[in-house]
């Protein structure tokens, strides 16, 4: 199994999907109690919420679950959010703050190092790579990250999630065009609620690659995963609800995809 696939498109936007995976091997599999055998806190369904909605967008996807190693976590292992519960690199428990592995099985850090070898590295590498062709083609780069969560999960965050959780790091990943863009559009869609900057601001890979002024852009969309799908197991696709929320999206993607090609975002 390949730890990232690339889907190559020739237009300015990258759509990053870094825990839509469930590949774990087998000698990590063999680690992991029942709670972590059964991959409960994968963006179920991310390829399919955005397939198709942007022509010509790049896409760049793991193919490993996030409990093998985070993609979206800084290699260092330092936390995105001091002070808060959250899960780690290399989670030991779910996000309901259950441990995930059998007795004496947790990672170790010559383990961690081989994850990152193995699996973060080559993701970022592909991501880091489609972006640089991106922008050398076009002067610059829109990155989207696309995520997905349940919308209630005391361990993390009180109450229910708004449906879109929209992340720039305070303002910081990108040109404030795009933030205002995707605010504006999320908070005009009839039905569903939205907040900039809350319980989630962007993870590693927003405040990594969004550097607008090297006209790279980065955003981060954490969408409350009862806008398409059943929050429980077995985590079934919801037609009809993912019929509301898709146009949203493409709207947003089809808007940034312009903003870039007209040169917008100087």
């Amino acid at each position: 199994m390949t730890p990232v696939e690339v889907v190559r498109g020739d237009g300015p936007v990258l759509l990053a999907q870094p825990h839509g995976g469930t590949f774990v091997p087998a000698d990590i599999h063999a680690r992991l109690n029942d709670v972590g055998r059964a991959l409960a806190d994968t963006d179920w369904h991310i390829d399919r919420v955005y397939d198709g909605l942007l022509p010509g967008a790049t896409v760049v996807r793991a193919t490993f679950h996030r409990y093998v190693i985070d993609a979206n976590r800084d290699p260092s292992g330092a936390s995105l959010y001091p002070g808060q519960n959250t899960t780690g690199l290399c989670p030991e428990t779910d996000f309901d703050g259950r441990g995930i592995y059998l007795p004496g099985q947790t990672p170790g850090s010559d383990q961690i190092a081989d994850r990152l070898a193995r699996f973060h590295a080559p993701y970022h590498a592909a991501l880091a790579a489609e972006l640089e062709r991106i922008r050398a083609r076009h002067g610059v780069a829109i990155l989207y990250d696309c995520h997905s969560i349940r919308s209630v999960i005391p361990f993390l965050f009180d109450g229910q999630l708004p449906d879109f959780n929209i992340g720039t790091n305070e303002s910081v990943t990108c040109a404030p065009a795009i933030e205002t863009l995707v605010d504006k559009t999320c908070r005009a869609a009839p039905g569903f609620s939205t907040v900039l900057n809350g319980r989630f601001k962007g993870g590693w890979t927003t405040r990594h690659y969004g550097r607008p002024v090297d006209n790279l852009h980065a955003i981060q969309m954490e969408l409350a995963q009862r806008t398409y799908m059943a929050e429980a197991a077995p985590w079934t696709f919801d037609e009809a609800r993912a019929a509301r929320l898709r146009p949203v999206l493409a709207g947003i993607l089809n808007d940034l995809n312009d903003l870039a090609l007209k040169g917008a975002l100087a």
